[in-house]
């Protein structure tokens, strides 16, 4: 079974680019246009294995869809990944205080994006010790 992602992104562009990029590493991507729509996809048993979600966007903005997630205990194996230009000290802590596992500025390179995903959701196996 694949891994699955959920990007939840109101800007069209940037949405489509994140899930071409993620669909290019191998994920099943599903988008949400916006926090509402993401909760609704939750809530319809869409559990993916990792969200990517902005913070800025109109309605229910992704600190609620955080809070969600986490208050939930059917998705307390999803992984939650914030994309967003809110760089402030106080953004960031209030989302890794609702329990986000990443937090990456926008603009953001490509190449960490994928590389912070994949470190969260293909953990290097544990190495082997030879026996002598």
């Amino acid at each position: 079974m694949a891994i699955s992602v959920l990007v939840v992104e109101d800007e069209r562009n940037i949405g489509e680019s994140l899930r071409f990029l993620m669909n290019r590493q191998g994920y099943d991507v599903r988008l949400a246009h916006d926090g509402r729509e993401a909760l609704d996809l939750l809530e319809a048993g869409t559990v993916p294995d990792l969200l990517l979600l902005d913070i800025m966007m109109p309605g229910c903005d992704g600190f609620a869809v955080a809070r969600a997630v986490r208050a939930n205990p059917a998705l307390d194996k999803v992984r939650i990944v914030m994309l967003t230009a809110k760089g402030k000290d106080v953004d960031r802590r209030k989302g890794l205080d609702l329990g986000v596992d990443d937090y990456i500025l926008k603009p953001f390179s490509t190449r960490d994006v994928v590389a912070r995903v994949r470190a969260l959701l293909e953990p290097e196996p544990a190495a082997h010790s030879a026996s002598a």
